[in-house]
């Protein structure tokens, strides 16, 4: 990190703004939340980016990659893609269709209970989020470089999503 004095950046000019207009209301918090949110559409922006490469979406990626994550055979039930993915049940009902449409997950019958399907990955969709993934891994570690401690970053982060649940609104 350098010693030279931090640029201001927008957000530090719609803190001003609001200083000099509401100087009874302190806008601080827009430093972190602003910020946030600023830097979560740049990520957005990259990592949509980075998946497009191997032809799929943040959510399509999501799907192949909780199916990749729960092991040999790498398959679950759509309730359970559901609990494990950041996606409602109406959106990974269309994203599990595009996936097979593309030869890249397959519906499969329960082997103990013949009423349930499980989505599984094939050979393709393993061979693919299995490349994808290795270079989002690469990407981020390129997008966090910049953070001196990524870990207390980690820690701050985690503490923080643990108490918004609990904030009113």
């Amino acid at each position: 990190m350098s010693d030279s004095p931090r640029e201001p950046d927008q957000v530090d000019a719609i803190m001003a703004a609001w200083r000099r207009e509401r100087p009874d209301v302190d806008p601080s918090p827009q430093g972190v939340i602003g910020r946030l949110h600023r830097i979560a559409l740049l990520l957005d922006g990259h990592l949509d980016a980075n998946f497009a490469r191997f032809g799929l979406s943040q959510g399509e990626f999501d799907v192949l990659a909780t199916l990749r994550r729960s092991g040999a055979p790498y398959e679950r039930t759509a309730g359970e893609l559901a609990d494990h993915t950041m996606i409602t049940t109406g959106g990974l009902s269309k994203r599990v269709d595009r996936l097979e449409a593309r030869g890249l997950i397959e519906r499969t019958v329960d082997a103990i209970d013949t009423r349930r399907r499980n989505i599984r990955l094939t050979a393709q969709g393993l061979a693919l989020v299995d490349e994808a993934y290795a270079a989002h891994m690469g990407l981020e570690l390129e997008l966090i470089k910049h953070i001196p401690d990524p870990e207390a970053l980690a820690a701050a982060l985690r503490t923080w999503g643990s108490a918004l649940p609990n904030i009113d609104s």
